[in-house]
């Protein structure tokens, strides 16, 4: 449940002002949340600031895989801690894969102006 609340608040909260809205985005959000919002102001979506607090709730989404550890603990399972694992990698490790590589690289959204994109690049320019 706490999956489907995250995609509804990033649907009514963002997708509605995204440039791909009712169209087919890299992640298809833009066609499903002409399904079931109202199109909203895309200024709104470019002037939107987002910090590392705004994006907490989908990191908490790592909540759900720190339970089944501590019932592995409890009641050990091979096959519950591999596919643990395999959901742990292909969280982190496809997310960056498939956002880096192929979604927003080629996004239209990031080059009129995306939140994430300018939290992401302030990050790696801190950094550098």
């Amino acid at each position: 449940m706490y999956g489907v609340w995250i995609e509804f608040r990033i649907l009514k909260h963002s997708c509605v002002d995204c440039y791909y809205y009712g169209k087919l985005c890299g992640l298809g959000r833009g066609k499903l949340c002409s399904l079931v919002f109202s199109r909203g102001d895309p200024r709104r979506f470019i002037e939107r600031e987002v910090s590392w607090a705004d994006l907490l709730p989908d990191f908490m989404v790592a909540i759900l895989p720190a339970i089944v550890v501590i019932l592995l603990v409890r009641d050990f399972n091979w096959l519950v801690l591999v596919l643990l694992v395999l959901l742990f990698v292909l969280s982190f490790g496809g997310n960056a894969v498939i956002r880096g590589s192929f979604t927003c690289k080629h996004c239209k959204q990031r080059e009129i102006g995306c939140p994430a994109e300018r939290l992401f690049n302030k990050e790696s320019q801190e950094t550098s």
